[in-house]
Parts: C-alpha cells; structure tokens; sequence
C-alpha cells in the first residue's frame, strides 16, 4: 500500500510502516496543501491512504467521491513515541481499509 503521511504527523513515522511505501507530505511535494487539494493531490499521484492527526477532515471532505482512504491517529499528542504505540493498529488497518473508509485508531 502507499501510504502519505501528512504534515502534522512526525516524519520519522515513516520509517515505521514496514512492507509499505511510506512518503511525508513534504517528500511528495504537498507542502502546505490544504485538506481538499492535499486529497485530491495524493489520489493523483496514486496513494492508497493517508494517515493523520487531524480529525476534522471527514466533517470538512466530500469523501465519498474520493478513492483515498483515511487513517487518523488518535493518540493523547502528537509525539513520536505516542503514535509509535498506535503502529501496530496501524499497519493491521493498512491489510483491510478500502477507499473512501476513515479509521480512527487510539
């Protein structure tokens, strides 16, 4: 699965997503892009997931046109060790999510 990691995720999380292509929203290019067009972004450059701390996205996204599906992280912050303890629940998501699914996993 290639998996985006968005830019309020700590980079080094990439290294984490064993068996995956992991890539920041920085490498790919999507510096600074706002939720839609980040979206819209990642599912042209053939993404399958992007995983996030930002839990407003389903309430502001149409996502049922989308072909992307959402991972939010939702760990007490945003520090790397926290979301390292979500991992496991992560990657067991990563064998089962389909496009336009948002999982929540804390």
């Amino acid at each position: 699965m290639r998996v985006l990691l968005d830019e309020c995720v700590d980079q080094r999380l990439r290294f984490d997503f064993v068996g995956h292509e992991c890539q920041t929203a920085a490498y790919a290019g999507f510096v600074g892009l706002k939720n839609g067009f980040l979206l819209s972004s990642a599912e042209a450059a053939g993404f399958g997931v992007i995983v996030t701390t930002d839990q407003e996205i389903p309430f502001q996204q149409n996502l049922t046109v989308r072909r992307i599906a959402i991972i939010i992280l939702c760990a007490p912050t945003n520090r790397l060790a926290a979301l390292r303890r979500l991992m496991p629940s992560v990657l067991d998501t990563l064998d089962t999510i389909r496009p336009q699914q948002v999982i929540r996993i804390s």
